[in-house]
């Protein structure tokens, strides 16, 4: 009798137990039930379903690659004397901004602002070149301008981009990938090029110049070995090959391409998610919660290659005006991506106004300014409006003198129905509840803190 009422009293307190622990586990209960076992891993925080992730190479660096490294931190290139690409890309920060401010100060006396926040460098050796659709080639291998894919694009019915099936909207004709906000540069080549000649940036100034710098430089008998002893006689030939070399350092230094994360190791099944973590991460991929894995794709490719967490397309998110930003004094500026002002081969297409580049996340938590426009300064201001949006629009926007809220104001009226409004979390209205709470913004943040590269396995 006493052995039995024993086992009786052993298995309440074991179910209770049991309770306890599906009730502070925030894995769902439909994935209990669906997969008991991989749901216990997944509660104890591993991945249920570890792989092995296929991490480029890092062999040491060419000599075309340890010639860009000296062309990446020498600040002689610029008109200045004093900016090289690592004082916007600071490695420190990911290749990315070091300070707070909206835009970074340039040109020749360092005092130029720029128009847009500074992106990170890491990770863009698997960027593809801009395009419109899904494809960018016919059946005979001949490109198709871009005009015409976006004239092919127009009226095409778009599918909702959704965290629990992102592959549904690769069917969507849409602008993706390219360098810049809006991807106006195909190579890295290009992408260096932009800066070094604009006079809010490095102010380089002529062609000749910077090659006039280059063959003055501590460097100079490395380009004549690399590239022939008559290289300065052509300062575009010159330029050229320096702007390969500097491109060469990034496809090759693994510090711009270390997949050293958490989330790595833990898609390895080498590390483990805090509880807050793991609510994140869930909160992160669900569909009708945060529904950030739609454009933030944060699965291995299918040959195994670790996820970029973007899928290189362009959205139109109506981030707020940014008055940091002294072109925004002028009401009449627009920075509208892809549309202008600093490409022009679009700016036509006006179904495309106002879209920027999706960036990736990894070492988001690093940055100090979000959007195109650095209007946001911390992960909790960009989940608040992404969740607030159109619920809260007074939060964000200004007011007209009669009290209406001008929802979107840094897009001009007649391009504003460009602004997501079906993808969730962009899909609420007055009146409905916010799509993530306030605990549960931050269980995102505890989940994107473990995109930061650097994690060894004491942390």
């Amino acid at each position: 009798m006493r052995v039995a009422s024993f086992a009786g009293v052993l298995l309440g307190v074991l179910l209770l137990a049991a309770a306890g622990f599906l009730a502070w586990s925030p894995v769902p209960l439909r994935t209990w039930t669906s997969g008991p076992e991989q749901a216990f891993r997944l509660a104890l925080g591993a991945d249920p379903q570890p792989v092995r992730l296929v991490i480029p190479a890092d062999p040491p660096l060419s000599a075309m690659a340890q010639l860009g490294e000296r062309l990446f931190y020498d600040p002689r290139l610029s008109g200045s004397g004093r900016m090289s690409c690592a004082s916007c890309h600071n490695p420190a920060f990911a290749y990315g901004p070091a300070g707070s401010s909206a835009v970074v100060l340039g040109g020749p006396h360092v005092s130029t602002p720029g128009s847009r926040a500074v992106p990170s460098l890491r990770y863009l050796y698997r960027q593809p070149p801009f395009t419109i659709g899904p494809d960018v080639e016919t059946g005979n291998d001949v490109p198709v301008a871009l005009t015409q894919q976006a004239q092919a694009a127009s009226g095409h019915a778009r599918a909702l981009k959704t965290a629990q099936a992102p592959q549904a909207a690769s069917t969507n004709l849409v602008p993706q990938g390219g360098l810049f906000w809006d991807g106006r540069a195909d190579t890295l080549e290009q992408q260096i090029n932009g800066p070094l000649f604009n006079p809010a940036e490095m102010d380089g100034g002529t062609v000749q110049e910077v090659a006039r710098k280059l063959a003055s430089g501590p460097y100079a008998a490395e380009f004549e070995r690399l590239f022939g002893p008559g290289v300065f006689e052509n300062p575009g030939m010159a330029i050229d090959e320096a702007m390969f070399a500097i491109g060469r350092y990034e496809i090759e230094d693994p510090s711009f391409h270390p997949f050293t994360s958490k989330y790595d190791a833990w898609l390895q099944g080498r590390a483990r998610f805090t509880r807050a973590e793991l609510a994140g991460y869930l909160l992160f991929n669900d569909p009708a919660k945060g529904n950030c894995a739609a454009c933030h794709l944060d699965q291995p490719s299918r040959d195994g290659q670790p996820p970029l967490f973007t899928d290189h397309q362009f959205e139109a998110l109506g981030a707020p005006r940014n008055p940091a930003i002294p072109a925004n004094r002028d009401p009449g500026y627009y920075d509208l991506g892809i549309c202008g002002p600093y490409r022009n081969d679009m700016r036509t297409q006006t179904q495309y106004c106002g879209m920027f580049l999706t960036p990736t996340l990894r070492n988001v938590a690093l940055r100090r300014v979000f959007f195109h426009n650095g209007v946001f300064h911390n992960l909790t201001q960009v989940l608040d409006f992404y969740v607030a949006r159109d619920i809260h629009p007074g939060r964000f926007y200004p007011r007209k003198a009669a009290g209406q809220v001008v929802e979107y104001d840094d897009i001009p009226p007649q391009y504003r129905a460009n602004v997501d409004t079906v993808d969730a979390p962009f899909d609420r209205h007055p009146g409905d509840p916010p799509a993530l709470t306030s605990g549960e913004i931050q269980d995102v943040i505890a989940f994107l803190d473990t995109l930061t590269d650097g994690y060894t396995s004491s942390q």
